[in-house]
């Protein structure tokens, strides 16, 4: 069962969309409506908008839109229940018992009880014979006892099924198990666990639950890293190792690693804010977070080519949303588990000389470029300088570009005109091939010809136009809805997610009910509903009209009445003919 209007409501009017989201977003009022930076992307000027009419928001520039449960989903990445959970303890509400469908949450809170049952299980065996060899494995890391307790390290233990045998005593069903991905079917039918033989790494969410493993090979066997699968109480993608640990320190700073050592080592080194990628490269999701709570990152990636790689993936997603970067490179090498090690009690001094003496992203990519060049001849200054030029020219900070062209035009004895000039060219040919691909892309939005959720709008562009309109008028003016419907049932809207939203709008309204975006969110998804706020966001109160409303009609139930190619040829010679006759009739009493 959906959740009972009353509490909908009530939680709405106690959790003023403005309010609520101005503890992300720094809002600036703009006429009616609140505009700032998106959370979501990554931009220097807003697109982000706050519609207090609607309690709706939208963003222009990444799509991303609702009501205050959708932004509370998307800002603390929960589902749902949990979204209006947190949204009730905020207004001090109770949640309403027994009318709603909760099993998501109960199968999460689930798989959040056995992994915590887990991490002390895998603890709990390094102080036993068969936890003998992962104990010696993380002392020989030099990892103090304190370190080991503070991360809740473990060992899974050389066993077939020593973990699902423990959980099962507590409780937990083979079922559950294997969705929190810590057990697994074996071959003969049975239940087994997943992680054997390694040493065990838990991952925390921010709010202090042991959401995944990690686990480590003690041996050269692959792959030397097995992590937890995602299940609907964890995704990799949203998630980084030590953060909420990381986000307790008071640096403004995050020093982003490749792995779950390197973490370790840093706090225990002193450096508390470092946090680690689980297994996968960067995403943009991870750099949305990581903005929360930093404004520079200090990507501390490996040496070799594939973590030279990842950093120059990194500092593109990272600088798309807006964040210092700086680029540390460890001399020798060698990653910082083992340069600290190295120093021994100078460790932290010699990694903080590091840390501190660290250039930023730019000047790390130029140092690459040169590497690839013998700027000592006059072919290599010239590709040098080329490549140099192009990487300036995506620099949206002018100033910043003029500095660097300076220092390079400088080492080089390139003339800073003709740099300058090549520069300019690379500027005119990016920002004509952007304009080409925005033409394109706002075509494609205007003919509907990339949309997922409404398939049918790219042949039916002026129906669902006038369904758009529709809607928004209908969920602005709820008292038009029985004249409206008396005329234009469900079934006659022409595209099926219009149809959805049309039908779920004034179902709730002609039963008395309201039809507002917190009322209806909870039976749409995310990406549904930051359809509907887009639809609210570009048909407002002052566009529509009574009389506009009245040609909205007309036009969806007249292009209703036309048929495809595809449709008439599936039709009979007859049943063509009077077709054709029809819209002839129609156009000579249009023009009388």
């Amino acid at each position: 069962m959906a959740l009972p209007d009353e509490f909908l409501q009530e939680l709405r009017l106690r959790n003023d969309i403005t309010n609520v989201i101005s503890g992300y977003v720094n809002l600036k009022r703009r006429g009616r409506n609140m505009v700032g930076l998106c959370p979501f992307h990554g931009e220097k000027t807003a697109s982000f908008t706050v519609y207090p009419e609607t309690d709706s928001f939208f963003c222009f520039g990444c799509g991303v839109g609702g009501d205050v449960i959708s932004f509370i989903r998307q800002a603390e990445n929960l589902d749902y229940i949990d979204a209006v959970k947190l949204l009730a303890q905020r207004a001090g509400l109770d949640m309403p018992e027994n009318s709603y469908d909760d099993s998501m949450q109960k199968l999460r809170l689930r798989i959040y009880e056995a992994n915590r049952e887990a991490a002390r299980f895998f603890y709990s065996q390094l102080n036993l014979p068969s936890g003998k060899s992962g104990l010696e494995y993380l002392h020989g890391r030099q990892l103090s006892d304190r370190t080991i307790r503070s991360f809740g390290l473990g060992f899974a233990p050389d066993s077939w099924s020593a973990l699902t045998d423990h959980l099962v005593e507590k409780g937990f069903r083979p079922t559950e198990l294997i969705q929190a991905n810590l057990s697994m079917k074996s071959k003969n039918g049975g239940v087994i666990d997943r992680f054997r033989n390694r040493v065990m790494f838990p991952i925390i969410d921010v709010r202090g639950n042991v959401i995944a493993f990690g686990g480590r090979i003690m041996t050269d066997e692959k792959p030397k890293y097995l992590n937890t699968s995602d299940t609907v109480a964890f995704k990799k993608s949203n998630n980084l190792f030590a953060l909420n640990k990381a986000k307790n320190s008071k640096s403004d700073r995050l020093i982003l690693c490749e792995g779950y050592m390197d973490v370790i080592a840093l706090h225990q080194a002193g450096f508390g804010f470092a946090v680690a990628t689980l297994g996968t490269a960067l995403t943009r999701e991870q750099a949305v977070i990581i903005k929360r709570y930093a404004n520079t990152v200090v990507i501390c990636y490996d040496a070799d080519e594939a973590g030279q790689k990842a950093t120059a993936r990194a500092i593109e997603i990272l600088r798309k949303e807006g964040l210092e970067i700086k680029v540390l490179t460890v001399p020798d090498g060698k990653d910082p588990d083992e340069y600290i090690k190295r120093h021994g009690a100078n460790g932290y001094i010699k990694f903080k000389q590091l840390l501190d003496g660290t250039g930023n992203d730019l000047e790390y990519r130029i140092m690459k470029l040169k590497q690839n060049y013998n700027t000592d001849t006059a072919d290599g200054k010239v590709k040098f300088m080329t490549e140099a030029a192009k990487l300036l020219s995506n620099l949206d900070n002018r100033i910043e570009s003029d500095v660097y062209a300076g220092k390079l035009c400088e080492e080089t004895g390139v003339d800073r005109k003709s740099f300058d000039n090549q520069i300019s060219r690379y500027i005119r040919s990016r920002k004509k091939r952007e304009k080409t691909e925005e033409l394109n892309r706002i075509q494609k939005q205007l003919t509907g010809g990339d949309d997922r959720l409404n398939p049918r709008k790219e042949n039916k562009i002026r129906a669902v136009r006038a369904e758009e309109a529709l809607i928004a008028y209908l969920i602005l003016n709820p008292d038009m809805v029985r004249s409206v419907c008396s005329e234009l049932p469900p079934e006659k809207m022409i595209t099926e997610f219009n149809r959805r939203v049309y039908s779920t709008v004034t179902d709730r309204i002609l039963n008395g009910r309201s039809a507002t975006l917190t009322d209806i969110s909870g039976e749409f998804s995310q990406e549904e509903n930051a359809r509907i706020a887009s639809i609210l966001a570009n048909n407002t109160v002052e566009t529509n009209s009574p009389q506009s409303c009245r040609e909205y009609v007309d036009i969806i139930l007249s292009e209703g009445e036309k048929k495809s190619a595809e449709d008439i040829a599936k039709e009979s010679p007859e049943e063509i003919q009077a077709y054709f006759e029809k819209l002839r009739a129609d156009k000579k009493k249009k023009k009388q």
